[in-house]
């Protein structure tokens, strides 16, 4: 077991958020030895950080974080918390969605002078589900250098211990948060011929399983919670049954959800799923768009879901009554 002290070079100042000057010595604490980190070399480091355990981090981002000259990151108290479990004496500066479009500029003009700056998320591998993608693009688009850092990520750790397929996975990231929404897009995700991974809160992990449960049927899925941390727990069961349970699940932490590809020949949509699909197209389109819309996610023949597109049409008419 490797053993971690936070012990640093008397010389070294605490971790600074808004000074410029260069840290007093570039390195970093491993198992109680203060090892000394080469200058990184200029350009835009994307460093994965660990997603919960903190002994999860490479020794390769610990030598960039000790040897860029910033480090741009979502909340500077957790990027905090990793710098001094490791003695790193870093300038922090705040990059995250709110402030990106101010930021962004004064790190290209960092990079064309030449600076060294590691981008973190607060957690796993940056852009996943993170702030950066604009920031990267247009880094590129300046011709300055981006070097990737590989290490944690929630959705590769729920791939691999959730016992489902591998060979071809989607992911979608966080879900919409409204109900018709949700619903709307886990209809288009059931059509995917590929394990689903998910990322969903603990607020709306019991709606989300229900409506998965609905429109996916018994297929075999895994919930993954606080993976890497303390309290971790996979279970693993079919959807339906995932479902049924949610009411006794421990909504507290991080999800991750990951659902089996639907199985060759699998049934197409059922009449239920098939319903909701189109009263909710019916809401904001037109008979003909919607059907068009259900034909191509369910399964199902045209002729019989534009007649119960009309049937659904009409009841929807009568429960707003006549204008």
């Amino acid at each position: 077991m490797l053993y971690i002290h936070t012990m640093r070079p008397k010389a070294a100042p605490t971790n600074a958020i808004e000074g410029e000057s260069e840290p007093a010595a570039r390195t970093f604490a491993v198992g109680g030895q203060i090892l000394t980190a080469p200058k990184a070399r200029p350009g835009l480091h994307l460093v994965a950080t660990p997603i919960g355990n903190l002994g999860d981090i490479t020794l390769r981002a610990l030598e960039t974080l000790a040897g860029v000259d910033i480090i741009a990151c979502e909340d500077t108290r957790i990027t905090r918390r990793l710098t001094e479990r490791y003695g790193i004496t870093a300038l922090l500066k705040p990059y995250h969605e709110h402030n990106a479009a101010l930021a962004r500029p004064k790190i290209l003009q960092r990079l064309a002078q030449g600076s060294s700056i590691a981008l973190v998320s607060d957690a796993g591998t940056p852009l996943i589900s993170d702030p950066g993608f604009k920031l990267v693009r247009e880094v590129c688009a300046a011709g300055h250098n981006v070097i990737a850092l590989p290490g944690p990520s929630s959705v590769l750790a729920a791939l691999s211990v959730a016992a489902l397929p591998t060979d071809r996975f989607f992911f979608e990231g966080f879900l919409p948060p409204r109900e018709i929404a949700r619903r709307t897009r886990l209809t288009e995700l059931s059509r995917i011929d590929a394990t689903l991974v998910m990322f969903e809160s603990g607020n709306r992990v019991q709606d989300t399983l229900a409506d998965l449960a609905q429109i996916m049927g018994g297929r075999d899925a895994a919930i993954c919670r606080e993976l890497t941390k303390l309290h971790e727990e996979v279970t693993r069961a079919p959807l339906s049954e995932l479902a049924r349970s949610a009411d006794a699940l421990e909504t507290r932490g991080e999800f991750v959800l990951v659902i089996a590809p639907p199985a060759a020949g699998a049934q197409a949509m059922t009449e239920k799923a098939l319903d909701d699909l189109l009263r909710t197209a019916l809401v904001r389109d037109s008979v003909k768009d919607a059907v068009a819309h259900a034909v191509e996610l369910s399964g199902r023949p045209r002729r019989e879901i534009y007649a119960r597109a009309l049937e659904l049409a009409k009841e929807i008419k009568g429960d707003h009554g006549e204008d």
